[in-house]
């Protein structure tokens, strides 16, 4: 069996200067705060984000933002970070602001390998804007196209060694999803168990999906 466990420094290391990522997280609940605080000390720049929210000023991928760490960020909504804003509106960072549910499907259609879908939200909003509109049984529908990242951070409660996770209560947001949408996975952990500790019928993500995990200090 292939050793997924590494350090958050090889987990940090793997990010590179241009790259798209996906975090998980809500308002940075469910975010892997320890690699987070990792990528803000390597300092890497220029990179795309894929997260629901760009958390707080000193909690969550919004510790990046501060850092000017982001190009661009694709995200449903910025208003619990001012410093988002701030980037924003100055053009310093791109800012594409997506709702909510249509960036979940958005990645979940790049996990499944779909070419995207028709949506009725966003119709006569900026978020149509340069989009594909067709009617369908007489009702408008914008087309979104999917998301992809070529890494996903991730945070779950407990990971076997084989990488099968659980996620406490609302950390399952968009985690799971995330972890299909990847082409490298990496998964922090509060607890690393053996394999064969996770019943089959518990687990919310599959191994298959995650390349490496850190963490497991809880």
């Amino acid at each position: 069996m292939i050793n997924k466990i590494i350090s958050i420094d090889e987990a940090a290391d793997m990010v590179k200067e241009g790259m798209t990522i996906m975090v998980g997280g809500f308002l940075a609940n469910g975010t892997p705060e320890r690699i987070i605080d990792a990528l803000v000390e390597k300092n890497v720049k220029n990179l795309t984000l894929i997260c629901n929210d760009t958390g707080f000023p000193d909690k969550g991928v919004g510790k990046m933002v501060v850092n000017k760490q982001f190009k661009k960020i694709i995200a449903s909504h910025v208003g619990t970070n001012p410093e988002t804003a701030n980037q924003m509106n100055s053009g310093e960072t791109e800012v594409v602001l997506t709702p909510q549910g249509t960036l979940a499907e958005k990645v979940r259609c790049g996990g499944n390998g779909l070419g995207g879908f028709y949506t009725p939200t966003g119709i006569g909003t900026e978020a149509a804007e340069g989009k594909e509109i067709r009617e369908i049984n007489g009702k408008e529908y914008v087309f979104e196209t999917p998301l992809r990242a070529d890494v996903a951070l991730l945070k779950a409660s407990v990971a076997d060694k084989k990488g099968n996770l659980i996620f406490n209560k609302t950390m399952k947001n968009f985690n799971p999803i995330m972890a299909t949408a990847a082409d490298l996975v990496i998964v922090e952990a509060d607890k690393i168990v053996e394999i064969g500790e996770i019943d089959p019928e518990h687990v919310m993500c599959s191994g298959i999906f995650v390349d490496y995990i850190v963490g497991g200090d809880k």
